[in-house]
């Protein structure tokens, strides 16, 4: 009992920074990446297709991301989810291939990533703070119940404190490269 409340508490705090750490990925910062891109989907076919599933997707420079469909009618459809998707850039095509060309970031805008990279590293703390609660909750309602000891009680929520502990060190090892 106590061991599958600690084990989904690690796992769903596993998740919550994984989920921080997936997001990170989707800001920009100097130089552009593709994963800048991760969220836009096109109708291909009736199905919701990731861009990189429907053709080549690759950073040619640190301010440039040429998309290069597998098929030449979905470069409308490709421009479309780009602009919908607002990425901070315009996509220009010349009916073979799409080309992304960033401007150099200004102040603000890294202030303002910084500001939602904090936003998010917040979530992802608020997200481990609740699952401990969670299972701090179950393991106290146990305890209620008399289905364990107060000392085993005491011992299980140590377990989750160092479970946490762990976590955080990774979180911040994580959102610091």
């Amino acid at each position: 009992m106590i061991n599958d409340i600690q084990s989904e508490c690690k796992k769903n705090m596993e998740g919550s920074v994984e989920h921080m750490h997936h997001s990170f990925k989707s800001l920009r910062t100097g130089k552009v990446m593709v994963s800048i891109l991760d969220g836009i989907t096109i109708d291909y076919y009736g199905t919701p297709t990731a861009l990189d599933q429907v053709g080549s997707v690759i950073a040619t420079d640190a301010t440039t991301i040429v998309i290069s469909p597998w098929e030449k009618p979905l470069v409308a459809d490709i421009e479309a989810a780009i602009s919908k998707a607002n990425i901070g850039v315009n996509p220009n095509s010349d009916g073979e291939k799409i080309i992304l060309n960033f401007p150099p970031m200004t102040v603000e805008q890294r202030q303002d990533t910084v500001k939602k990279m904090k936003g998010m590293g917040e979530d992802a703390k608020i997200s481990v703070r609740n699952d401990r609660q969670k299972a701090n909750n179950e393991i106290k309602k146990l305890e209620k119940e008399k289905d364990i000891t107060s000392d085993e009680s005491k011992a299980a929520q140590d377990t989750i404190q160092k479970i946490t502990d762990e976590l955080i060190i990774i979180f911040y090892y994580k959102s610091n490269n």
